[in-house]
């Protein structure tokens, strides 16, 4: 199923294909760097699992992204519900990405990004998307300001559902725009 696509890329769902991708950057640590964890492989196809059936139930989530020419699973991104209440209100969509390492740095973030805000707000009527990276996570958060989206300090949280473990990866940023905000962007 494809959910959308840009001049160079194709977002869809996942096929079985791409389950040596996706464990690929589960399971580099510099990809995961401000995860805290790698994923073995089993772990890995039991996350990709759970992604293509909440994107086949809701329509939301973190898709495939492929680019065209080389018809290759790349990494992925997507708009997905949070389950972070009382951070977020329930109902709230996230945009989120991760690539094959190999992949940074060529702006396809940034280009699935702005296809990912056209579809969340002009045809799913989304009236705000949000974002949220460790504090420290320049990489994220400049592609969340290349996308024009803004920083909301009121909004940072120590994130529940990191370990106590790894507490340099706690604190996290938000990130928003909203619906009214993405129409001065487009036009």
């Amino acid at each position: 199923m494809i959910i959308a696509e840009t001049e160079r890329l194709i977002i869809r769902n996942w096929r079985d294909g791409d389950r040596e991708l996706f464990h690929e950057i589960n399971s580099d640590p510099a990809v995961m760097e401000f995860f805290g964890f790698l994923r073995n492989r089993s772990q890995s196809d039991e996350l990709f699992d759970r992604l293509r059936r909440d994107i086949d139930a809701t329509g939301y989530g973190f898709y495939a992204l492929e680019e065209r020419t080389a018809g290759a699973c790349i990494g992925f991104t997507g708009l997905a519900l949070t389950d972070m209440e009382p951070h977020f209100r329930k109902g709230a969509v996230e945009i989120g990405w991760r690539l094959a390492k190999r992949h940074w740095g060529k702006g396809y973030v940034t280009e699935a990004g702005r296809r990912l805000f056209a579809l969340g707000f002009d045809e799913h009527g989304l009236d705000e998307i949000v974002s949220f990276a460790v504090f420290n996570n320049h990489r994220s958060t400049a592609v969340m300001e290349r996308l024009g989206m803004k920083r909301d300090p009121a909004r940072d949280f120590d994130h529940p559902k990191v370990s106590d473990a790894t507490p340099h990866l706690k604190a996290h940023v938000t990130y928003s725009l909203a619906q009214q905000d993405w129409a001065g962007i487009k036009s």
